[in-house]
């Protein structure tokens, strides 16, 4: 067994690597003063907040303790014991751990060779006890992301009684012209839930915030799961914070993705199949097991910690420094 390293880089979770902006912390800092009092009753301004910044009524936005916690209340508004959820696989891990907490059966459908969603399968393992399909764009681990033209013949297949979750936790990595028309999608398919979070460009991954955005009817269903003081004063201010300060956090999220580039680029350089990612993480597909094995070998004794999946390795963008030992361990 190789010797273990003291962790330097830490880069399993998907983490934004850089702190707060100022203007955030002081933020946070300020909202600890009221530390004594409790937060709504149930949430109110935030996803009121969230919804005014994005174009829509209130009642359409949803809030919950990070993407996790707002996939839990749509998995038990919709899920019972016995009934399915379709995802890709692998994915993010939460999707078949939650689907089993609910009682719920995962039914999972490989990834193409290259690391997409195969639509066509997924819409082809929808049955009579479907409830939910989980899609992910871009999609945790590969990065890879479903075109407009995708989503709309998927959307087309699906009975209005199953609910599609499009999970856009990485979509600020996403350029502008290659995004899904999110509001026009909504408008139209009525059975959709688009899902967010400020865990990862926004960087606010200990405050738990995620969000979903869908039609008045699935949210106020949604909505009813939510837990009385659930949501933290210190998820409102560093929301509004970061609103605030969203021309600087574009730069950093700007600089995460020059980075994913150069990281993507060195290892393609090694001699290893990456797929064009719009994330902040790249995926290593993995060849054979001895590959593998020299990988995890060789990232243990260099102290970085990565995700290792079922069929790779994914590896979150950090620092100049984390992107050099990253490349420097893989050789």
């Amino acid at each position: 067994m190789a010797p273990t390293a003291q962790l330097e880089h830490r880069l399993s979770l998907n983490e934004n690597p850089y702190g707060p902006l100022p203007s955030v912390r002081a933020a946070l800092s300020g909202a600890l003063v009221a530390a004594n009092r409790y937060p709504e009753f149930l949430p109110r301004r935030l996803p009121g907040l969230i919804a005014e910044r994005l174009g829509f009524p209130a009642e359409q936005v949803v809030v919950g303790a990070g993407a996790t916690g707002v996939i839990m209340h749509i998995l038990q508004e919709f899920v019972v014991p016995g009934d399915a959820v379709v995802m890709g696989t692998p994915t993010f891990d939460g999707y078949p751990l939650l689907t089993a907490t609910v009682g719920g059966r995962a039914v999972e459908v490989p990834l193409t060779a290259s690391g997409h969603q195969d639509l066509e399968a997924m819409a082809d393992a929808i049955d009579a006890r479907t409830r939910v399909v989980v899609l992910c764009s871009p999609h945790n681990p590969t990065g890879t992301c479903i075109t407009q033209s995708e989503l709309e013949a998927f959307l087309d297949r699906v009975e209005p009684s199953v609910a599609v979750v499009l999970d856009e936790a990485y979509v600020d990595f996403v350029a502008a012209a290659d995004r899904v028309a999110a509001a026009d999608l909504l408008a139209r398919y009525p059975n959709l839930v688009v899902m967010r979070t400020f865990s990862k460009a926004y960087g606010l991954a200990a405050l738990r915030v995620g969000y979903a955005v869908g039609s008045v009817a699935v949210i106020a269903r949604i909505r009813r799961w939510q837990l009385p003081f659930g949501m933290t004063a210190l998820a409102e201010a560093g929301v509004r914070a970061c609103y605030d300060a969203e021309d600087e956090l574009a730069l950093r999220t700007a600089a995460i993705t020059r980075e994913c580039g150069r990281l993507a680029a060195g290892l393609r350089d090694l001699g290893f199949a990456v797929p064009t990612t719009a994330a902040n993480f790249v995926y290593l597909g993995s060849r054979c097991p001895a590959e593998t094995n020299r990988l995890r070998t060789a990232f243990v004794r260099s102290g970085i910690e990565v995700k290792h999946c079922s069929t790779g390795i994914r590896i979150t963008v950090g620092d100049t420094a984390a992107t050099d030992a990253v490349l420097a361990a893989s050789r």
